[in-house]
């Protein structure tokens, strides 16, 4: 299945793209998506961690990605 994957922060300067599709197996869980993703797009290795939203909602690791889903990656935020 392919989804689109949205980037902000540091990851879209790092992609160089604010957005991607990506192509994922059925049943992929968020944190099979995020080993894909780093495989896929090895800059983000440079990236300490990322939080994944799915459908403007925070996803846990074990949430399965469902068909036609908007995921977001959240690059760690500091405050100041």
């Amino acid at each position: 299945m392919n989804i689109t994957v949205l980037l902000f922060g540091i990851a879209t300067d790092l992609i160089g793209n604010s957005s991607l599709e990506v192509a994922l197996p059925i049943n992929c869980s968020v944190s099979h998506f995020k080993e894909l993703l780093v495989k896929q797009h090895t800059e983000l290795k440079s990236m300490s961690s990322f939080a994944v939203a799915i459908n403007e909602s925070y996803a846990k690791d074990d949430i399965i990605i469902k068909e036609n889903s908007t995921i977001a990656i959240i690059p760690p935020v500091s405050g100041g």
